[in-house]
């Protein structure tokens, strides 16, 4: 018989995020302390890792995801936190809402990968969230993703950037059923940060939306404040800035997620049937209620 492999495993999960407005702020000097200012909701979905450790088997790094796609962010979260050790490191993502379309799935994938392989390494929570975040902004693919969900579920108020404790995080329990529209192909986040022009309006109109916010946190506020700051900013195209106004003609609150081609729409009382748009696909979500976690890994086999 031949020698047996020493194998261990461990599974994360983490929160799907959208943002309704935000300001950039990458001014401290210290990365941490890097991210933006805004509000958002964390979502019931994200994505799952799948962390698996072969301490016998020749050294290598194995990062897969479903459905396929590059993960140069997941993939450096784990090549930093595998370190020099010897022996096979596997990590299997699934994602559970499309890449690229606004939802801060680069950061949950960032995220759950870094909680699955801290779970691995017996590494302290604190650097595994630290390394997913400084992954995720040095790549450019968000801007506070990974703070707006390690810490909790529900109404999300960045209200100083980057990772406790230079950034503050508050978290607000919210009950809600979201609509999802999706009227195009991804869109490059780095595109939009790297348009000064764009990045004027965002740091005009999100300002001013974090100042109304403030004075009443709540989510109906968010939801008004997400529309002001969607027409402010004008990064939608046609077709989804057509289904925005069809949905809030028929009684729905309605922005669009920052930065997708992506509509989020919530009833203003009621249940109504959701209007016949030609969006290319729409989803049904609801408001979660935790954040960033480990999940106990799987059984025997």
């Amino acid at each position: 018989m031949g020698r047996q492999r020493a194998t261990w495993g461990a599974r994360a999960f983490a929160p799907a995020h959208l943002t309704g407005f935000f300001v950039p702020d990458a001014t401290a000097r210290d990365p941490r302390a890097r991210g933006s200012l805004g509000v958002g909701l964390v979502l019931d979905r994200g994505v799952l890792a799948d962390a698996r450790w072969t301490s016998t088997a020749p050294p290598g790094l194995r990062l897969t995801s479903r459905p396929r796609t590059p993960l140069p962010i997941s993939r450096e979260v784990a090549r930093r936190l595998r370190g020099t050790r010897s022996g096979r490191l596997a990590v299997a993502l699934t994602h559970q809402l499309p890449i690229g379309q606004g939802l801060g799935m680069s950061a949950a994938g960032a995220t759950a990968t870094a909680l699955a392989v801290g779970e691995l390494f017996d590494l302290p929570k604190e650097r595994a969230i630290s390394v997913a975040h400084l992954a995720e902004y040095s790549h450019r693919g968000g801007l506070g993703g990974v703070a707006a969900i390690a810490g909790g579920g529900g109404l999300e108020w960045r209200r100083r950037p980057g990772l406790p404790p230079w950034g503050e995080v508050l978290h607000r329990p919210v009950r809600a059923q979201l609509r999802l529209g999706f009227s195009g192909a991804p869109v490059p986040t780095r595109a939009v940060l790297s348009d000064p022009v764009a990045l004027a309006r965002i740091r005009r109109a999100g300002r001013a939306a974090l100042l109304r916010y403030a004075r009443r946190p709540t989510l109906r506020r968010f939801l008004e404040e997400s529309e002001r700051f969607t027409d402010a900013v004008d990064l939608a195209d046609d077709r989804l800035r057509r289904a925005i106004d069809r949905y809030r003609a028929e009684g729905w609150y309605a922005a669009q997620a920052m930065f997708g081609r992506l509509l989020f729409a919530v009833p203003r009382s009621g249940d109504p049937e959701p209007p016949r748009v030609g969006l290319r696909r729409t989803v049904r979500v609801g408001v979660g209620s935790v954040g960033a976690g480990p999940r106990p890994p799987p059984g025997p086999g």
